[in-house]
C-alpha cells in the first residue's frame, strides 16, 4: 500500500515537473519588479513595484486588500507567461475571485500545508526552484479560526529571503498585525470604510519608510463597477418614511467595511465551503 502511494506521489510530480516545462517554454522578456496595478502602491516601492528575488510583507487585518493584492501581482506575472505558486495556510483561497483578479489559474500552483511550519519549508522549496516568478505564502489564520496566528521566527525568515535570492523569485508573505514578519519590505494595509483603503511603507531598505497612501476601493477592485457609478452602502442611513418591509437593514447588520456586496472577497470574508472532495477521493 505504502509503495503504491509512493508510486502516485512520484508520478504527481512528474507530471508537474513536464507541465512546468512547457509553460516555460514560452519566449520572455527579462523581468525584474511585479507591479500591482495600483501607481500609489508601486510608488512606494523605491523598485517601483514588488522586486524579484527578495520578500516583501503585506500585513493588515482581514479584508484589508492584502490578499487582493497579492492577487493582482500574480497577475502581473501571468501577463508575462509566468509561473506562481501559492501556499495556502489558512485554506481559503477562492479560485473564481482569483480568476476575476486576472490570475491565471493554469499557471498557478497552490499547496495546502497542515502545520505552519510545513508552510515554511514549503516556500522555501518553491522559490528556490527558480521555477515560480512568485511565491505566496498566508501565514495567517483564516476568517474566524481559533488562537493566535504564529509568527514567523528570524532563521525562518532569514531562510525564506535566501530561497528568494537563489531562486530570483518574489516571496510574499501575508500577516497580520499581531504577528509581523521580517521581508525586505513590509507593507501596511488597512480598510477604511467607505474612504477606501490604505497601505503604509513601514518597512524598506530605501524608499520612504512611514509614506502612507489612501485610494479608493475602485483601485483596488475596479471589475465591480464602481466607475460606472455604483455606489457603496451607507449603513447608518436613516430609515425612509415609505420604505416598505425588507427595505432597510438594521445598522446593528451592517457589512464588514461598508463596503455593501460589490466589495466583499468570498473565501476571505467569511469561510469558504470545503474543496476536499473535489481535490482527493479520500476528501483529504
Amino acid at each position: 500500500m505504502g509503495a503504491a502511494i509512493e508510486r502516485s506521489g512520484l508520478a504527481v510530480v512528474e507530471e508537474l515537473r513536464e507541465r512546468i516545462r512547457q509553460l516555460q517554454a514560452a519566449p520572455r522578456r527579462a523581468l525584474s519588479v511585479l507591479r500591482t496595478g495600483v501607481d500609489a502602491v508601486d510608488a512606494l516601492l523605491p523598485q517601483g513595484g514588488l522586486p524579484l528575488g527578495h520578500s516583501v510583507e503585506l500585513c493588515g487585518e482581514a479584508a484589508s486588500g492584502r490578499t487582493s493584492l497579492a492577487l493582482r501581482a500574480v497577475a502581473s506575472a501571468h501577463r508575462e507567461l509566468r509561473l506562481c505558486a501559492w501556499v495556502d495556510g489558512p485554506k481559503e483561497l477562492y479560485p473564481p475571485a482569483a480568476a476575476a483578479l486576472g490570475v491565471d489559474l493554469e499557471r498557478l500552483l497552490v499547496v495546502r500545508p497542515q502545520a505552519f511550519a510545513q508552510r515554511v519549508w514549503a516556500a522555501v522549496q518553491l522559490a528556490r526552484s527558480g521555477a515560480f516568478t512568485a511565491v505566496v505564502v498566508d501565514l495567517t489564520l483564516g476568517v474566524g479560526a481559533p488562537g493566535r496566528p504564529e509568527r514567523l521566527a528570524l532563521t525562518e525568515a532569514r531562510k525564506l529571503a535566501d530561497a528568494a535570492a537563489r531562486g530570483g523569485t518574489l516571496v510574499l508573505l501575508l500577516t497580520s498585525p499581531e504577528a509581523p514578519a521580517d521581508g525586505l519590505a513590509r507593507l501596511r494595509l488597512e480598510a477604511r470604510g467607505v474612504q477606501g483603503w490604505s497601505v503604509e511603507l513601514e518597512r524598506s531598505r530605501g524608499g520612504s519608510v512611514g509614506t502612507r497612501v489612501v485610494s479608493p476601493w475602485r483601485e483596488l477592485y475596479p471589475e465591480v463597477g464602481l466607475d460606472a457609478g455604483a455606489r457603496f452602502l451607507d449603513a447608518d442611513v436613516e430609515t425612509p418614511e415609505d420604505a416598505g418591509p425588507g427595505f432597510y437593514r438594521d445598522p446593528s447588520d451592517r457589512v464588514r467595511n461598508g463596503m455593501g456586496i460589490l466589495g466583499q472577497r468570498p473565501g476571505r470574508d467569511a469561510p469558504m465551503p470545503s474543496l476536499g472532495g473535489a481535490l482527493s477521493p479520500d476528501g483529504r
